[in-house]
């Protein structure tokens, strides 16, 4: 069995604002389950479900300096109305488009809860 991402979890101080951006960034929908101020996030559509996602608030302070966890990059069909997103919606990008010949496109940013994120156009979908 591949070792593939199955779920990913959004830790956030300010849950509403990471709602917002989320929302705006990546279209995506949240589901309200559990305890207050916890999320499902649906990243894809029923023909195309994509990765279960979670977002809930942040239990101890972010660490100094460095990640602070896993480095997801999502897929997304144009990284440059993503960093306008991102910019727009209380983001800041760390690193500007990239072209990784035979792979793609990829930008790096920090969510508005200081989360380290990518966003690839891939010249070649990843396996789901």
């Amino acid at each position: 069995m591949p070792n593939n991402l199955a779920s990913f979890a959004i830790h956030a101080d300010d849950v509403d604002r990471a709602r917002a951006f989320y929302e705006a960034v990546f279209g995506w929908e949240f589901e309200p389950w559990g305890p207050p101020g916890f999320y499902l996030i649906h990243t894809g559509d029923e023909a195309s479900p994509g990765v279960q996602g979670l977002l809930h608030k942040r239990s101890a302070p972010r660490a100094t300096g460095g990640l602070n966890g896993f480095e997801p990059t999502f897929s997304v069909e144009d990284v440059d109305v993503i960093a306008a997103a991102v910019e727009t919606n209380g983001g800041t990008l760390t690193m500007p488009k990239s072209v990784i010949p035979t792979v793609g496109a990829l930008i790096r940013f920090l969510d508005t809860e200081g989360n380290d994120v990518g966003a690839m156009r891939y010249d070649t979908p990843p396996h789901t």
